[in-house]
Parts: C-alpha cells; sequence; structure tokens
C-alpha cells in the first residue's frame, strides 16, 4: 500500500527515542532540514510490475496528494493503471511505432507514413502524447482546413490521428484517446456518385489510342480491372475451357521500384470473360505478342517472379502509372473531346463503366461485387446503388405475369370442373 511523506516535518521524538504526542495525543512535528525547499508531500507507491512510483505535490496541497495516491491504488485493483510519465513519450515516438506495426502492404504503408509525416508530425510531433487535448485537435482541424485540405482528405488524416491514440491507449501511455471528444467536429469523407462514361466516350478514347495501348480501355472495360491489375494482366490468366479471368496479380510501385504484388486487399478473384473480349484480345496478342517481364514480388527485395504479360510499354517494360497517363491517356482524352478531364476520367472511370454496363443488365450486387474485388458487397452497393436499374416496371411485369399465371390456372381448375 503506498504511502504519503511529509518532506517538511518529521514526527519529534524525546531523550529515549520515543515519539513526543501533544496534550491531545498526537504526535509533535518538528522541521526536517528539507524545510521549505522543493515539493512538501511525496506520494509514494508501487505499479502493477512491483516498482517503487513517486509523485511529489507542493505545500498546501496535502488533500491532492492523498486524491493522487487513492486513485492509483484504485486503477491498480481495476487493472486501469497508467503510469504517469508513461504519456511523456513525444507524439512522434508513437506515431513511428504505430507506422511499424502495420500489417498492411508496402505500398499503403507508404502512403500512411507520408500522410503522417506531411500533416501530423508538423503540428503534434514534438508534444508529449499524453499532453494533446481536443482543443489541441480541432486547432489543427481547422489550420487543415484554412489550408484548403478536402473534407475527405482531412478525414483521411483524421482517421490515421484516432488509429495512433487508440495505439497510444492499447500501450497504456494515455487513459483515454483525446480525438474522440464529444466536442470536436470529425470530418466525414465525402463520396461523389460516380457517374459511368457512356459507351462513346469509352469507344472515343480507344479509337484515338496507338494500337498498342488499346487493351487500356478493352480490359477494364470488360472485365472490370484496376490500372495496376490491367498492366499485370496476361492471357495466361484466362482458362479457356471456363471463359473465366483470374485475376492474382498487379503491378505497383514500392520504394520507387515497380513491383508484381497481390490485387489490392490480397484478393485474388475470377471474372467471367466474354468470347468477343476473348476474340479483340487474342487479334492484339498477335499483332503484339506478349512480353515476359520479371519483377519481384510484393516488395524491392521479394523473389523474382516472371509474367507473359499482354500490354508493357515501348521498351518491353511494365508501365508506370503517371507516364501512361501524361504520354497517352491525357492526348487520347483530349483527341476524345474530353478538353478538362477530371481525376473521375481516368483509367478507373473504365471499371465504373463495367459496373453500370452489368447492373443494367440485371447482374446482382452480389455477383459485381465478386467480379471487382470488393471485400464487402455493402461497400459495392453504396457505390453504385444509383445505378441500379428502375424496379417500377420490372415489378409491373413481374406482378403482370403472376396474375396471368394464376389466372390461367384458375381458368384451367373451373374447365375442369
Amino acid at each position: 500500500m503506498g504511502h504519503i511523506q511529509d518532506r517538511w516535518y518529521k514526527p519529534a521524538k524525546d531523550a529515549k527515542g520515543h515519539l513526543r504526542l501533544n496534550a491531545r495525543g498526537k504526535p509533535v512535528l518538528e522541521k526536517t532540514e528539507l524545510y521549505g525547499v522543493g515539493m512538501r508531500y511525496k506520494v509514494r507507491y508501487l505499479d502493477p510490475d512491483g516498482s517503487e512510483r513517486s509523485k511529489s505535490f507542493p505545500d498546501k496541497q496535502k488533500k491532492r496528494a492523498e486524491d493522487f495516491l487513492i486513485e492509483m491504488e484504485s486503477d491498480k485493483r481495476e487493472g486501469k493503471y497508467i503510469d504517469p510519465r508513461a504519456g511523456l513519450v513525444l507524439f512522434e515516438v508513437v506515431a513511428q511505432s504505430w507506422l511499424d506495426s502495420q500489417t498492411v502492404d508496402y505500398t499503403s504503408r507508404e502512403r500512411f507514413a507520408t500522410r503522417v509525416n506531411v500533416h501530423l508530425l508538423p503540428y503534434f510531433g514534438k508534444k508529449a502524447v499524453g499532453s494533446i487535448r481536443p482543443s489541441h485537435i480541432q486547432t489543427w482541424l481547422r489550420k487543415l482546413q484554412d489550408d484548403e485540405a478536402s473534407e475527405t482528405s482531412r478525414a483521411l488524416y483524421f482517421g490515421h490521428l484516432v488509429s495512433i491514440l487508440n495505439f497510444a491507449m492499447a500501450d497504456k501511455k494515455i487513459s483515454e484517446n483525446p480525438a474522440l471528444s464529444k466536442v470536436i467536429s470529425r470530418p466525414r469523407a465525402s463520396r461523389n456518385q460516380v457517374v459511368p462514361w457512356s459507351r462513346e466516350r469509352a469507344r472515343a478514347v480507344r479509337d484515338n489510342l496507338p494500337r498498342r495501348y488499346k487493351p487500356a480501355v478493352d480490359v477494364p472495360a470488360g472485365l472490370g480491372l484496376r490500372k495496376g491489375e490491367l498492366f499485370g494482366f496476361s492471357l495466361d490468366d484466362v482458362d479457356r475451357s471456363k471463359d473465366l479471368a483470374y485475376i492474382t496479380r498487379q503491378v505497383r510501385v514500392v520504394a520507387g521500384k515497380p513491383v508484381f504484388a497481390p490485387p489490392k486487399g490480397g484478393k485474388s478473384r475470377e471474372v467471367p470473360i466474354g468470347r468477343k473480349l476473348l476474340g479483340l484480345l487474342d487479334e492484339y496478342a498477335e499483332e503484339f505478342p506478349a512480353t515476359e517481364v520479371t519483377l519481384p514480388w510484393s516488395h524491392p527485395g521479394g523473389e523474382p517472379t516472371t509474367v507473359r504479360l499482354l500490354m508493357v510499354n515501348g521498351y518491353g517494360r511494365v508501365f508506370r502509372a503517371e507516364w501512361f497517363r501524361v504520354n497517352f491517356w491525357l492526348p487520347a482524352l483530349k483527341d476524345a473531346g474530353v478538353e478538362k478531364p477530371t481525376r473521375a476520367d481516368g483509367v478507373h472511370a473504365l471499371r465504373h463503366l463495367y459496373a453500370s454496363v452489368l447492373l443494367d443488365a440485371g447482374e446482382s450486387i452480389k455477383a459485381l461485387s465478386q467480379y471487382l474485388g470488393h471485400t464487402d458487397p455493402g461497400f459495392t452497393l453504396r457505390v453504385y446503388t444509383h445505378l441500379l436499374p428502375s424496379s417500377h416496371a420490372r415489378t409491373r411485369k413481374a406482378v403482370d405475369d403472376f396474375f396471368a399465371e394464376a389466372l390461367e390456372d384458375s381458368a384451367s381448375d373451373d374447365q375442369a370442373a
């Protein structure tokens, strides 16, 4: 059990070493050699590991010292003990530990590190993690807003801050997460409605791409692939007996080096491939034979992996996404009449076109989610729900068909009777 030491006074003793008592039977106190020097009260206690801890309080604050001791002993019993010194560690140290603990892929880890280094550390880095208050966080969010960071970006940076402070809580450096305070106006990621390209725009862009790069339209529009999956696609991934394409890799850039890696989320998938699309790709492969490319798997030090890629650049190497965008995609957009392309006009637009075509044909959200490689059909529904065809006509037809069949059966029964 802990106790409180009075550093300024001690019980007085008589010549025989016995405590001297006053008229009320209480010990008489005498000044120590430390009287008037430093803090008067020192709380001494043992932490859960058995190590002695202490905290000092000034004169006339004995009640605070008593309350602190009660709090420490209570927290130990309830398993909520936080070493008061643990919160002195700098935020930048906790943030680095959090980054080192992430189990996401290398590219995602690089993105996390960039966001933390650019947007969190300049403001919080040199603060003790235990000193961060909701007011600090609200001020930081306001600064991001003044710097014209988008609502979606602010939500992303704030999410990293919440995760880092949760990490500090789990490590018992702080007792609560100040970022979760109700006084904070939490930014919410906005999601613009997906507006798929028309078939005419996709055709116009394809027409204006060099022949070598026309699969940049065919493959995403016909299989719903992401850009990295397009650059990592091989006709060897197609099972012609089942008309299925197996999406097992993408091209990513890690530490400035291209690598092969699993698709987003580490999830491979199979996608039905139409005979017309396969015919187009076979014709392309006759003119531009597949090129063997060897890259490390997952990260620059990974196992070398060789793939016969469908589409490579003019030097027989994998595409760098930005190089392809600047040199081929943007010129094709301009020639197709897209004068001021936005982020929505990237290769990813063809993935949305693929989704809209399937939904318009009556494909289910569950199947579409699998083909797109989403981990949650609910996400697919949230993104594409506005593209679902109107159900009014289908509802009327379904009910009319039901009654037509029911009436026909009823008439047959009447005739039989």
